[in-house]
């Protein structure tokens, strides 16, 4: 039971906290404008939400477990195999617990990070900053394309861009499909770039269990009653047995 809390609470691709997953941050523009405030939801007591949130919890946390119990997972950030395999019982206990993935959790942060958010530039900064805290990498350097391209926008209309100002967001838009033109970035392959992510964190995942076992068996292997039994291939461990 402890290692299925440890694979819970290692994985990014589990994510108990509703989530524009941004590795293509120079699509963003599209929900840049400003979106109405949603209808505001019934008040709950303190304590009602509270146990609310336990149960969700709990539940999800019973719905995910119930799938690793079934699948086999192969404790190998070196085989490809086994990293896919593991993406793919992370992705159908995600599905089956109504959870998020790592970029859903991200499109969720930001859309509440930048719901009151009136400008573009401050838009910007906000992705900007989400993205540092998500620890992902802007390797294409589409983030300072976009600001020249929002300052070359807000240099012809002579003044700052609103998201509400939809005429002038449209020559921001233009101004992005041509950054995406040049990097290569077609909306189509966003599935593909999702799925590249989600293995990226698959083996990050699987490195870290992997540590964490040779660990505990070799604190384990220092006890007088294991010492003269030879440690086992982390490979050969089936997590099942475990759970």
């Amino acid at each position: 039971m402890a290692l299925a809390s440890r694979i819970l609470s290692r994985s990014r691709q589990l994510s108990i906290t509703p989530v524009v997953m941004r590795h293509e941050l120079f699509t963003p523009v599209r929900t840049i404008a400003k979106e109405p405030t949603p209808p505001a939801k019934p008040t709950l007591k303190g304590d009602e939400i509270l146990k609310n949130i336990f149960y969700e919890v709990k539940n999800k946390f019973e719905t995910a477990l119930g799938v690793f119990k079934k699948e086999k997972i192969t404790i190998d950030p070196d085989d490809l195999a086994a990293v896919s395999q593991y993406a793919k019982v992370m992705k159908t206990a995600r599905e089956k617990a109504d959870l998020f993935s790592e970029p859903q959790r991200i499109k969720y942060t930001i859309e509440q990070r930048t719901r009151e958010i009136p400008d573009a530039r401050a838009y910007l900064l906000a992705l900007q900053e989400t993205r540092i805290k998500s620890g992902l990498l802007d390797e294409l350097g589409a983030e300072t394309m976009m600001m020249e391209a929002l300052e070359k926008v807000e240099k012809e209309i002579k003044k700052p861009l609103l998201r509400s100002d939809k005429k002038n967001m449209s020559l921001l838009q233009a101004e992005f499909d041509k950054i995406n033109k040049k990097l290569g970035i077609n909306k189509e392959d966003l599935p593909k770039y999702e799925e590249d992510l989600e293995l990226k964190i698959a083996k990050a995942e699987l490195q870290e269990l992997k540590k964490d076992a040779l660990e505990a068996m070799e604190a384990q292997s220092k006890r007088e009653e294991f010492k003269d039994e030879k440690l086992p291939d982390v490979r050969s461990l089936d997590i099942r047995n475990f759970l």
